[in-house]
Order: C-alpha cells, then sequence, then structure tokens
C-alpha cells in the first residue's frame, strides 16, 4: 500500500486500519471486486469460489508493508516467511468466510445508517472535512472513488455484523472463571534458602591460563561486528523544495482561485424539541404528534427564554432533552436529519423557526448562534501556500529528477560528486552495522540501504557507489563504504576485564550450586529442617523472591506436602525451598479479572463460530500449494 504525501501520514493511518476491518486486522478488502479475475493457481477455496496465489502473494506484500512502516527499525524480511505466509493466508479464508456470511444472511446497512455512523463516530473525524462530506483526497490516495469508499464501508460494517452476535455475547460460567481465578490466585507457603554467587566471588582468582582458556572457549562472546564507514546522498521533496521559487503573483493567484480551502466552515449552535412520530406512523398518531408540537411551538414563542426548561420536560429526545434540547455546534452535514439541519441554518440568531417535520418527528427550534464562514487573511496563509506550491513544483519534478540520480549514480559509481553537483543533494557521513541501529531514523533506519553496503562486494571492499535505494516514499538514498572493518574477535589484552568477570562469575555460581546441592541433600533426608527465609508467594504476589523459585514452588504437587525443591538460578547461583502449605486465594477485586476471562472466553467462541462457518461454506486450503509456495524463497 503507497503512502499518501507525508502531511496526511496519521489520516492515512486511519484509513488503512479502516480497510484492515479493526476487529480482526483482517487486510485486503479492497481486494474483493477483482477477485476470480487472476488465472493463477488456486490455493484455496470458501463457498465455492477461488483464492488465488496472485491474491494471496498481494495480500502478504500488503501485510509486509503495513508492518514495515509500523516498525521501521525492524528488518521485513522476518515477517516473509512461511510461517507468516500461512497466517496471511489464513486470514484471506476468514475474511471470504465472513463476506460470504455477510451475503448470505442479507447483513446490509442502509444508506441512512451508514449516513449517521460516518457522521457520529468519533472514529471517522479524521476522514470528514469541516463541511461533514468525505475528503476525497485521502480516497483517491488509496485509488478509490467516494463510490467505492461507501461500498466498501457497507461491506466491512456488513461483516462486522456476522461475528458481532458472537464476539459480544460471550458469558463465561461462573464456576469456571472461579476455577481458572483459583489457580492464579492461589498462594503457597514456603521457606527457603538462597546461595548467591556473589557471597563466593571473592573466593575465586582466576589464572592467566584460566582466562585464555576462556576466551578461546568463549570467542563469539568477545567479538566485534563488522562494520562500515559510509558517506551517503539523499533525494527527497524536501531537496528539491529548496530549489524552487515562488513569485508573490503565484501566491496570490493560488489564494484567489482556492478562497474556499482557507474559509472557517460555519456552525450554528440549536435547540430543539422533539416529539417522536416514524415516517412509517399511521396518519392519526402523526396528526397527534404535530398538534403537540404545535402547542409547544406557540408557547416557547411566547416565552423564548422557557425554550430550555420546556425542551427538558417535553422533548423525546432523550439524548438532547437533558440539556435543554442542545444540539451543540454543527456544520453542513454533521446533524443525523437534513430537514432539522436546513431549517437551523435558514434562522437567525435567537430565532425560533417554524415546526419542522423529520423522519423523527417533529422539531420546535431555535438558534442559539453562529461562528465560523470568515476567509482567512492571505498573509495568515501565505506560508502554508507556499509550501504546498513548492510541495506540488517538487512532486512535478520528482520523476525527472529521480532518474537523474539513479543514472548519475549508476554510470559513475566511483564517487558520489557527480550527482551533489548535479542535484545539490548533501553529503552526510556515518558508521554503520548491517543491521539499523536502534533509535535510527531515514536512510540509517532502512534495512534495503544497508544490505546493499554490506553484501555488494563491489561496494563494501570496492568502494562502488550503491544503486539508487528507496528508502521511503519520495526518498532515494545511494551511499559508498569509506573504510570496512570485517566482524572479528577481539584480543584477550582489549577484553581482559570482561574476560575475568565472567569466570568468576561463572566459577562463583558453580561453587553456589554445589553448596545449594549438599543442602537439597540434607533437606529431602530430613524435610523438617530448618530454612532462614520465609515468604508467601503466588502468580500475582512476588516479592523478592526470585521468579524461577515461586514458578518451581506453584508448580509443586499439592497433594504432596511439604515438597522439597532445588532451583538452578543460573549466574545467580542456586535456591533450595520447601513448599510447606496451600493458602486460600488472594483477597481482591477479581471483577476485572473476571472481565478478562469473559473476554477470552468470547474470542474462543468466535474462533470455534468461524471453524463452524468453515464447514458451512466448505472451506479448504490446498495443502500441496500451501507447501509449495513454502519453499519458494523469500521476497
Amino acid at each position: 500500500m503507497l503512502e499518501f504525501v507525508r502531511t496526511h501520514t496519521r489520516i492515512l493511518q486511519f484509513v488503512l486500519v479502516l480497510l484492515i476491518f479493526p476487529s480482526f486486522v483482517f487486510f485486503g478488502i479492497q481486494g474483493y471486486s477483482g477477485f476470480g479475475d487472476s488465472s493463477t493457481s488456486t490455493v484455496a477455496k470458501v463457498d465455492g469460489k477461488a483464492i488465488t496465489k496472485a491474491e494471496w502473494d498481494q495480500a502478504h506484500q500488503r501485510q509486509v508493508e503495513r508492518l514495515r512502516r509500523q516498525l521501521p527499525n525492524v528488518d521485513v524480511k522476518l515477517f516473509d516467511n512461511p510461517a507468516m505466509r500461512r497466517e496471511t493466508l489464513d486470514t484471506l479464508v476468514n475474511e471470504r468466510l465472513l463476506l460470504a456470511a455477510t451475503h448470505r444472511q442479507n447483513l446490509t446497512v442502509g444508506d441512512e445508517r451508514l449516513k449517521r455512523i460516518f457522521l457520529e463516530d468519533p472514529q471517522f473525524a479524521g476522514l470528514r472535512n469541516p463541511d461533514g462530506t468525505l475528503n476525497q483526497a485521502i480516497v483517491q490516495a488509496q485509488g478509490m472513488s467516494s463510490e467505492m469508499f461507501v461500498e466498501q464501508l457497507r461491506q466491512e460494517l456488513g461483516m462486522q455484523q456476522v461475528l458481532r452476535g458472537v464476539s459480544q455475547s460471550g458469558v463465561a460460567p461462573g464456576a469456571v472463571a472461579s476455577v481458572a481465578l483459583d489457580a492464579l490466585l492461589q498462594r503457597r507457603s514456603l521457606s527457603f534458602q538462597r546461595f548467591d554467587a556473589k557471597n563466593y566471588s571473592a573466593r575465586i582468582t582466576p589464572t592467566d591460563a584460566e582466562l585464555e582458556a576462556y576466551h578461546k572457549a568463549h570467542e563469539s562472546e568477545f567479538s566485534a561486528p563488522e562494520q562500515a564507514t559510509i558517506e551517503y546522498v539523499v533525494l527527497d521533496l524536501d531537496t528539491l523544495k529548496k530549489s524552487i521559487t515562488i513569485s508573490d503573483k503565484e501566491l496570490l493567484d493560488y489564494y484567489e482561485q482556492n478562497k474556499a480551502r482557507y474559509t472557517v466552515a460555519e456552525e450554528r449552535r440549536a435547540r430543539h424539541i422533539l416529539i417522536a412520530a416514524d415516517k412509517d406512523a399511521k396518519d392519526d398518531v402523526k396528526k397527534k404528534a404535530k398538534a403537540r408540537a404545535e402547542a409547544l411551538l406557540e408557547q416557547v414563542r411566547k416565552a423564548p427564554a422557557s425554550f430550555a426548561d420546556v425542551a427538558k420536560k417535553h422533548s423525546e429526545d432523550t439524548g438532547s432533552a437533558p440539556q435543554g434540547g442542545d444540539l451543540d455546534w454543527s456544520g453542513r452535514g454533521g446533524m443525523a436529519s437534513k430537514a432539522l439541519e436546513d431549517a437551523v441554518f435558514a434562522l437567525k440568531p435567537g430565532e425560533i423557526g417554524p415546526l419542522v417535520e423529520s423522519e423523527f418527528g417533529f422539531h420546535v427550534v431555535k438558534l442559539e448562534g453562529t461562528r465560523g464562514g470568515q476567509i482567512k487573511p492571505f498573509e495568515a496563509v501565505r506560508a502554508e501556500i507556499s509550501e504546498e506550491i513548492a510541495k506540488q513544483k517538487a512532486s512535478k519534478e520528482w520523476g525527472e529528477k529521480a532518474e537523474a540520480f539513479t543514472n548519475t549514480v549508476y554510470e559513475q559509481p566511483d564517487s558520489l560528486q557527480p550527482v551533489i553537483d548535479k542535484l545539490k543533494v548533501v553529503k552526510r557521513s556515518a558508521t554503520v552495522l548491517r543491521r539499523p541501529a536502534p533509535g535510527s531514523a531515514g536512510p540509517l533506519a532502512s534495512a534495503k540501504l544497508l544490505d546493499a553496503v554490506f553484501v555488494n562486494d563491489n561496494v563494501r571492499n570496492g568502494k562502488n557507489n550503491t544503486e539508487a535505494i528507496e528508502v521511503g516514499p519520495n526518498q532515494l538514498a545511494s551511499a559508498r563504504v569509506t573504510q570496512y572493518q570485517a566482524a572479528r574477535t577481539l584480543p584477550l589484552a582489549d577484553v581482559r576485564d570482561r574476560v575475568r568477570e565472567r569466570v568468576i562469575a561463572t566459577r562463583a555460581a558453580e561453587l553456589a550450586r554445589k553448596d545449594g546441592e549438599a543442602k537439597l541433600a540434607q533437606l529431602k533426608a530430613a524435610p523438617a529442617g530448618e530454612l532462614p527465609e520465609k515468604a508467601t508467594v503466588s502468580r500475582q504476589e512476588r516479592g523478592n523472591v526470585p521468579s524461577q523459585l515461586i514458578d518451581a514452588a506453584l508448580r509443586a504437587d499439592a497433594d504432596k506436602l511439604p515438597a522439597v525443591l532445588g532451583v538452578d538460578l543460573g549466574d545467580q547461583g542456586y535456591a533450595v525451598a520447601r513448599v510447606d502449605a496451600v493458602l486460600s486465594r488472594q483477597a481482591v477485586d477479581d471483577a476485572p479479572l473476571r472481565q478478562q476471562y469473559a473476554q477470552a472466553w468470547s474470542a474462543a467462541e468466535t474462533r470455534a463460530y468461524l471453524e463452524a462457518l468453515k464447514l458451512r461454506y466448505k472451506a479448504e486450503v490446498r495443502a500441496e500449494a500451501v507447501a509449495a509456495a513454502a519453499s519458494e524463497p523469500a521476497r
């Protein structure tokens, strides 16, 4: 999936989440209309319809690209493996199951409900223009028309309905939840003795021979990774914008042509009193509702200051009535009813309008105030316009400049100076490892660029330029190695102190383990023997007791107490313990835990329902196709 211009990154991320089906992180929905067009081999079938290998590959590429954008410092090759590809295919199968169930069960979303969800749900705020309409630029950046987006959203909401009844109705039986929570919150009392390795360190004085032997046996622990000092250049839109000049006339012309963009959208705040009457109600019901509304209209016209009190007492809009009918500030397209909105925008502040009939009933409306509607002055938006024009010009130049960059670093590979002179890019330098360093950014965070530096011998040792590498949206880079150092084992003289510390720690742990095992043997012979430390532990209550000891104590057979344990603490030493008793579980508010358990139960039921859908709609994955795909090299 291509990234929209950087100024819309956050909104675009939301669009991607929307199209990925938030409830289950499904992806590739926009490919539905094209399913079945490919002539490639079938890897799975759902409800008689094929999932082709081409569709599988495309979906996986989208998934890897999404992960690359979310985790820019992680090598995406870690995600391009048979296990991840199979996960992608399973997701596609589940996605098709939901789509089939949506169609078979007629789970459609009507136009009015779709519009109301889009206007009222906060998650769509980034997709709405100030007047409540759909932001076409974001939609078009995904290669869709507004009609395609609407149908896609309708489809997604329908798919959510398939699982909502299961995922939101799970009830974990109380008895079962109690058993699970008993195991989680159970406490055990124990006596123990620690044999800390640090207490044995003073006894150990390693010889030179011991240090040399340890260093030789553990060379990999004392090695330096390969590294390269590079100089590199970057071509991006910011670089191109620096060379662009914009005249005052261009700025003024742009301002005049786009005044609508610099107009603060008008908003209005109104109160209303609703007397409900469904649009399909009988005539006599509507007549009575209208008569009540007309009486209230006459009442508030005589005493306009009483409008809020009348709304609290008589309005049948449960959302606004407690606030005196207050509908808060709203722009064009922001109200659930167009008839009500038109009435509000036809009034003057303080005016009570004529009775309004909508699909919800009859409204008495009063306009409280207006704001917005002003055009920002040119000077206030001059910098914004300059940036926009520069960006547009840079975008138009990008293709030509990118080609020139690519050709120059390739045709004159022994130096970056030609491309610097030609395109006025800036040379930078850095020392890098084969993998991006934590916290790195820009080209230095690009695994592709670093691969080009370290894998290609002509670059690494021949000191030629790398090819032009795409390191980000509209961003190319090329690097050249000025100094390379292969991975190597550091000599003992350079790491002597580290080796000595490791030898002492290893020997101290061995002595601690030896004394601990001797104590364990004594305790097994006489289980009632004294142990100096006491503790009560649980999975929630760990205190200062080592986690290895707690885990061992909780695994001990509760039917065979006291239980004597010996626990190796690794470099920290050894511990001997005796589990003396099982205590009642912790006294905590377990409501949140029960809720989490219920959610886990619902998730399990949802998975089971998906399995049932697979049987109903005859979902199958062709094992031979999956095996063949798994044998392909990673891309």
